[in-house]
């Protein structure tokens, strides 16, 4: 029993402490569209890089695309597929056809913290099913240990969430379901 408790205790101690790096990135990177950074600037890409120069800048690529968020690149990106901005392949077979689901699921291991609700349509929208299962996460509910440890690591939603999706720091998109109004969800 004691080193289960000692596996959640630093489980939670690392969970915290890449939390806190969040906030202190939050805090020293721009929260308006308006402010993108230039690539030499941004402190991802070698500023002496000769292929830069070929390279779209954020400001020019981001900044026709509807507005979504506080966080990241501030892209609504649900919104840019439903109104035709772009036009993502679902796999890398251009044929390959789309099953759309409009099922939610609602995930309650959130300790202390609201619900989170997943929502099948804006993720089947533009992804084929196989992206995800059974890979990252398996197809009958409830079956894959998702934690916000694995989540910060880079796995299960955090596969794409902080990579190419929104980013992990914006908890309220995700945690969007209060406690006491869980019933309405299910």
């Amino acid at each position: 029993m004691m080193k289960k408790t000692n596996t959640k205790k630093n489980n939670n101690r690392r969970i915290k402490s890449v939390m806190m790096t969040i906030v202190v990135l939050l805090a020293v990177q721009p929260l308006s569209a308006e402010s993108w950074k230039k690539l030499k600037d941004d402190r991802l890409h070698d500023p002496e890089a000769p292929a830069l120069e070929v390279l779209q800048e954020p400001t020019e690529a981001l900044s026709v695309l509807p507005p979504g968020g506080s966080a990241g690149n501030k892209v609504d990106w649900a919104k840019a597929l439903r109104d035709d901005y772009i036009q993502p392949r679902a796999q890398i077979d251009k044929d390959a056809k789309l099953e759309q689901l409009d099922t939610n699921i609602l995930f309650k291991e959130t300790g202390d913290q609201p619900y989170v609700l997943f929502p099948h349509k804006t993720h089947t929208e533009w992804l084929e099913c196989s992206n995800c299962h059974e890979k990252i996460f398996k197809t009958k509910a409830g079956e894959t240990p998702v934690t916000m440890l694995g989540i910060l690591s880079g796995e299960y939603c955090g596969v794409c969430h902080g990579a190419v999706a929104f980013p992990l720091t914006d908890c309220i998109r995700c945690h969007s379901v209060p406690i006491d109004q869980a019933g309405k969800f299910q």
